[in-house]
Order: C-alpha cells, then structure tokens, then sequence
C-alpha cells in the first residue's frame, strides 16, 4: 500500500552515471509530518515514525520509512499511504538533514455491508458493521451476522486493539453464539462464548496466536433414529481452553501455489474449568515444488492427537476428530473415514492424512496471464486412517497401527481459485481401499472451500 517519491542529492553533471551506494550517502531526519490526520492519536503517531531520527544514512532512512509505512498499515487506521522523502529547509535544517511526509487518508467512522463467506463445503451470507479506529489507536469494534446453506448461523461483537512495536502484537476480545447442523452424526451443536487473544509474530511470517475460550455447548439430535451411541453425548456441556496455533506460510500463492511451503501446529488444553477436559494436538505441512512450465508438485500431510486431561472431565463427539470429503481423502463423503454407527460419524481421537498432487495449466493456455491462471487441472492421491489408536512408546509398533485399514484414492479434476481466497474442485475419484463402514463416493465429487490437502 503507498508509493515512496524521493529526491535525489544535488550533484554535478558528469558525462558518465555514477553508481553510488545509498550507505555512503550521508543523511538523517530533521522533521517528519504525516498530512490528513483527523482522529488518530499523536502518542500512537509518534511511536510509530520515533525509529526514523535515528537513521545515519540514506539507505537506512529509506528502510526505516518502509518499516514506518508498515506499522502504519498495521494499525488499519489508514485507507491510503504515501511517502515524499525531500531535503531538509528552515533555520533548523541540518546539513546532511531531510524531511519524511506521510500522506494518510483515514478510514471512515463506519463500515459495513452484505458480503459472502466460503467455508469448507458451505457459503454464507455475512452482514456486518465495524467501527474502524475507534477511538483514535487503531482499535475497532465490530458486529457480524451470518447465516450459512447448511443451516449455519451466528453472531459475534469482537473488540481489537494493536500495539506498535516489538512482536506487532494485537489484543482481541469477543463474545459470540454460532450454531450448525452435523448431518452426518446427526446432531446439531450450539456455542455460546467469550474469548479473548493475542496475535504477534515471533519472527517475520512467524505468525502466533495465544487463546483462551469458554464455550457453552448445547447438541440436541436432528432425528428421533439417531443411534444411543451419539444420542448419550447430546445435551449441554461446558468448556475452558487454552489454545496456541503457528502459523508458517512461505507460499506463494495461498490457493494455487507454485512454490514454497506451509505448516501450522495447533494445540488446545481444555479442563481449566468447565466439565470438558482434554489435550490437542493438530499438524498440517504443505510443500510445493515447481517442476518445468508451471507444473507443480505439492505433498501435504496432516496429523491429530487427542486424549483425556483432568479428573473427572472427559470430551465427547464434537470434539474429536473427522476424516473424508472433497477435500482431504477424496472419493469419500464428508466426514465419511473411520468408526461409524449406524451411517453416522462418531469421529476418533487419533488421525492422519496425507495428499500428492500434480498441478499443470489447462491445455494449450487459454487465458494465458490472465483468467487462464486461475484453474488448473490436476491429479492426486490421497491416503488417512481415523480411529481411536492405542499408541505406546514403541514407534514401530505405532507405525503399523496407524497404517493397518489404511484407506486410499485416486483421482483427477478441474480446480478454481476463487480471488485467491477459497478454491471450488471438481473431480473425478477412484476408492482403491476402504472399510465396509466408510461412506464412499466414488465417481464425480465437487467441493468449495480455503482449507484443502
């Protein structure tokens, strides 16, 4: 976001150009001004342009512009941002002094809107309005409704504030209600909740998040047929958790990447109150691999482990895990992998899944540089297993447990990357090995949505 316009250092003409490093240039700041400032705060402005005065060379005040610029961006105060960097004038310029100027358009008092939201296998209709730096720091508070094709629905009032600085940390508080129908184990599940987070990077592209929840949960059964198995867990529960999720994306392209990779660890603690207690761990890995002429081999695995925390505290069906659907073990229904009663998922604490893909450009490039670039077509196979696995300490032994019923597909299809946010998949997908209680399907399979493997 924003241009950099800068004036160079008045030299002599020379018949020949000269080639003179940045570092050697001489230069610091003598005066920053940031125009079109109206509600924005000067203590949070002056923290964030103080690195500039210690800048020594022009390189280095280049740099720490670019560095300014971001934690201006940081703050989502700002629609637009410029930057005129120009020599130093008045009675208290400074030989080697320059000016830096921030042009800013502010944000309006009020946003808000119809929009639409792509989840995994489901749309919805979100209507919201935000209060954008709400009171002068670059907090916001917002609202947001959504109603979803699956009988989907909610609401949230979120309350966010970002601090400058090391980390770029940001504070974000909520409470909100969420409800959705899990047709395939037959019930529907209601949270009602607060929470509150904080989001910093430890690292650049280090991105974490630290949480804390407590959820009251009600599942009621969609039918009266439902089996005793899932209809004993319906009823109203309470949890209180931590959570920690990493998040590394190295990608360069977050739907159809051509190269680099991606890996995010989430992990939950929840029996710190509440009558629900267990320990979490979830893995994802994605790597891409450009081959010759934009075609691309990716490889993904994922990873989960559950089991129970505390006395007297135990966890039930919706928290466990659940494997298959358009897009992670293909040719298998939503959520159709492992135990099962009666044609319902009843999920396991123990799961892996992993996917190999060959990506290649539609044939003979139509749409070459342009909408052309937003399908591919590719060919995959897909392997997981789900179950609730006794694992020892033993790698060996685990290793054959996890792969013993392991089940497998192959296919090919057609992908769409929907503005680089959500990707739709048609495909065609072959089971080569599953249990008689897994719910197949085979042939064509389409699916929607951001989380793929």
């Amino acid at each position: 976001m924003g241009t950099v316009h800068a004036k160079s250092f008045e030299r002599e003409a020379t018949k020949e150009p000269l080639d003179v490093p940045l570092q050697s240039i001489r230069a610091r700041v003598d005066k920053v001004f940031i125009d079109g400032i109206i509600r924005t705060k000067d203590d949070i402005l002056q923290k964030a342009v103080k690195d500039l005065f210690f800048a020594k060379d022009f390189q280095e005040v280049i740099l720490r512009t670019r560095d300014v610029r971001k934690q201006l961006e940081t703050l989502g105060a700002f629609k637009q941002i410029a930057v005129a960097i120009d020599t130093s004038t008045g009675p208290e310029s400074s030989p080697n002094g320059l000016e830096v100027t921030f042009k800013v358009q502010e944000v309006k008092r009020i946003v808000g809107g119809i929009n639409t939201l792509v989840g995994n296998n489901e749309g919805s209709m979100v209507v919201g309005i935000k209060f954008p730096n709400t009171w002068g720091r670059g907090e916001f508070v917002q609202t947001e409704y959504h109603y979803g094709t699956k009988h989907a629905s909610g609401f949230n009032i979120t309350i966010s504030k970002p601090f400058l600085g090391w980390l770029n940390p940001r504070v974000t508080g909520a409470i909100f209600q969420q409800g959705a129908d899990f047709t395939w184990s037959g019930f529907r599940q209601v949270d009602r909740g607060v929470l509150s987070e904080l989001l910093f990077e430890s690292t650049p592209g280090v991105h974490h998040s630290l949480r804390w929840e407590a959820i009251w949960r009600e599942l009621s059964a969609l039918s009266p047929t439902i089996p005793f198995v899932v209809r004993e867990e319906m009823g109203h529960s309470l949890k209180s958790s931590l959570k920690h999720i990493v998040t590394v994306d190295r990608r360069n392209n977050p739907i159809l990447p051509q190269e680099g990779s991606y890996f995010r660890l989430h992990q939950e603690l929840a029996g710190v109150g509440g009558d629900v207690g267990f320990l979490k761990n979830e893995m994802e890995y994605q790597l891409n691999v450009p081959i010759i002429s934009d075609f691309v081999l990716q490889g993904t695995c994922l990873a989960g482990h559950m089991m129970g925390f505390g006395h007297n505290k135990t966890f039930n069906i919706c928290d466990r895990f659940f494997l298959g659907g358009p897009l992670n073990v293909r040719g298998f229904r939503q959520r159709g992998v492992g135990p099962q009663a009666e044609g319902h998922s009843v999920g396991g604490a123990v799961y892996w899944a992993g996917g190999l893909h060959l990506y290649t450009p539609l044939p003979f490039r139509p749409g070459r540089g342009g909408i052309g670039e937003y399908f591919r077509l590719h060919a995959f196979a897909n392997a997981g297993n789900l179950g609730d696995f006794k694992l020892t300490e033993d790698i060996k032994q685990n290793l054959e447990v996890l792969m013993q019923n392991m089940r497998w597909s192959v296919g090919a299809g057609l992908v769409l990357s929907v503005g680089h946010l959500a990707r739709f998949e048609l495909n065609y997908c072959v089971p080569m090995k599953a249990e008689s209680t897994d719910r197949l399907n085979p042939g064509l399979q389409f699916g929607v949505g951001v989380s793929f493997m």
